[in-house]
């Protein structure tokens, strides 16, 4: 073969080989692009996969969240509920001395249902109220305080004793984070408490004095008959004046005896329904003559229902109530303005029948003596008028209370009187 062929055979090796070369490129090439694709492929799949799990854990997580706050929201309603429903009181105070609870039974019972939900104590409550410097105990030296009964004088509040224990509250950890107060109205308790204390005074008494007092009037009545006996017409006249002074002493003090006795002597009661708005008509009756005459008026409103009781005794205690109105009016020498109103009380099954007088009011530091037997503020009285109003409300098991009349002028005297029979007639009213 000649030279050119030579050359062009090595010239055609070469090319194969460039052209093998290529080819073999091409083919990895390829392969590695199919391998990209398949390895492209997996992968997306697995991000798809995992990217769905992702989605639902979440929203797993988005319901357990939206359960947690439902139970928590659920929790807090019932708390609520709880603390509103309750009837006793509650105040949760902190470290501060803030208000942070106060349910709605606490701010009636203590007066405040127009006062800010929270604030500070003292000014909430104020320093007067007993309860301020007992939280204040609780707080520095974080001890209970357990069932201590105190007295409110605080006019705002509807309850005169108080029921009142206190805790020392922890968080979580068991760090202070305040106290809790729970209170209750033992208003009606101490009342009672009181009254079965007075019964048990009154029969006492009976007991001790009433044979005494019957023999005083025996003496007196001895005394007054032999007085009696003495002709004044046969004495001179320097005399006469002296036997007519034994004679009305001995009849004052035989009336004194008597009173008393009515006043000492156990009163068996034969119970039976009275109309209570008849018998305190009847009162104002007797004592409105005299209320007349001196250009004033006496009035009967509101309503009344039956009792339980003595009609004589129940007349009695009214007749004694209004002719100390009209007598306390006349020493005023004021135009009387005497009102006896009834008002039911459906909660605690009572009547309440209240005496108003414009006269001169009964002192606050005499309205615990004032029922007491022969203590009287008049020169000419006997002291066993309103004693013997207290006896009989008591005896019916009332209560009879004293204090400043409408406008802050004057005395009301307020009888309580539990109502009679559930069959009893229905509750009258008038004006």
């Amino acid at each position: 073969m000649s030279q050119d062929a030579y050359a062009l055979l090595g010239l055609t090796a070469i090319v194969a080989g460039l052209m093998a070369v290529l080819v073999f490129a091409a083919l990895r090439f390829a392969a590695a692009a199919r391998d990209t694709r398949r390895h492209l492929r997996a992968s997306g799949t697995e991000t798809a996969l995992l990217s769905t799990a992702l989605e639902d854990a979440i929203g797993q997580l988005k319901a357990q969240e939206r359960a947690m706050a439902a139970r928590a929201e659920a929790s807090e309603r019932l708390s609520g509920q709880i603390v509103a429903s309750l009837t006793a009181g509650l105040l949760v105070v902190d470290l501060e001395g803030q208000v942070r609870i106060l349910n709605p039974s606490g701010r009636r019972l203590l007066g405040l249902d127009e006062a800010p939900e929270r604030g500070a104590l003292a000014d909430l409550l104020g320093e007067a109220s007993p309860l301020t410097p007992l939280v204040a105990e609780c707080l520095r030296e974080r001890q209970p305080i357990l069932r201590r009964t105190v007295e409110m004088h605080d006019r705002r509040s509807r309850a005169t004793h108080v029921g009142v224990s206190i805790s020392p509250l922890g968080d979580e950890r068991g760090a202070p984070a305040g106290v809790i107060c729970l209170f209750s109205d033992l208003t009606e308790v101490v009342e009672l408490e009181e009254q079965l204390r007075l019964k048990d005074t009154l029969a006492r008494l009976g007991e001790l004095t009433a044979g005494l007092a019957h023999e005083f009037r025996n003496g007196l009545a001895t005394i007054h008959g032999y007085a009696r006996l003495i002709a004044l017409d046969a004495l001179p006249a320097a005399q006469r004046p002296y036997v007519e002074g034994i004679r009305q002493e001995t009849a004052a003090l035989g009336e004194v005896v008597t009173n008393f006795l009515a006043f000492a002597r156990p009163t068996p009661l034969t119970p039976a329904p009275v109309d209570l708005r008849a018998v305190v008509e009847r009162a104002a009756e007797e004592v409105r003559p005299e209320v007349e005459a001196r250009g004033g008026r006496i009035i009967v409103s509101g309503a009344f229902e039956s009792v339980e009781g003595e009609e004589v005794l129940l007349r009695q205690a009214f007749s004694n109530l209004a002719r100390n109105a009209a007598e306390a009016c006349a020493r005023a020498e004021a135009v009387p303005d005497i009102r006896l109103a009834g008002r039911i009380d459906p909660r605690t099954r009572q009547v309440r029948v209240e005496v108003c007088d414009n006269g001169p009011g009964v002192p606050p530091g005499l309205r615990e003596r004032i029922f007491r037997p022969f203590f009287t503020t008049r020169r000419e009285g006997t002291g066993l008028g309103l004693a013997l109003v207290q006896k009989i409300v008591i005896t019916h098991n009332g209560r009879v209370q004293v204090g400043d009349g409408p406008g802050g002028s004057g005395a009301r005297f307020t009888v309580i009187l539990p109502r009679g029979v559930a069959d009893a007639p229905e509750a009258s009213s008038g004006s």
